[in-house]
């Protein structure tokens, strides 16, 4: 028995630190994600502005 090679065996925060890499997305898609998430809201907060503030001139009108 004394012959057989040594296995080193990873620790178990190694596989964790491991296993968290593998499933945290890259740092570049969640930015692209943020940026048109907000462009997304934004966009939608300016046609609102706009539909509110052409209902108002509607009704001065009549």
């Amino acid at each position: 028995m004394a012959d057989e090679p040594e296995v080193e065996t990873p620790s178990v925060l190694a596989e964790a630190e491991a296993a968290k890499a593998s499933t945290r997305p890259p740092a570049k898609r969640t930015r692209q994600l943020v940026t048109g998430a907000a462009i997304g809201i934004g966009s939608a907060a300016l046609v609102a502005a706009l539909l509110y503030a052409n209902r108002a001139r509607k009704n001065d009108k009549g």
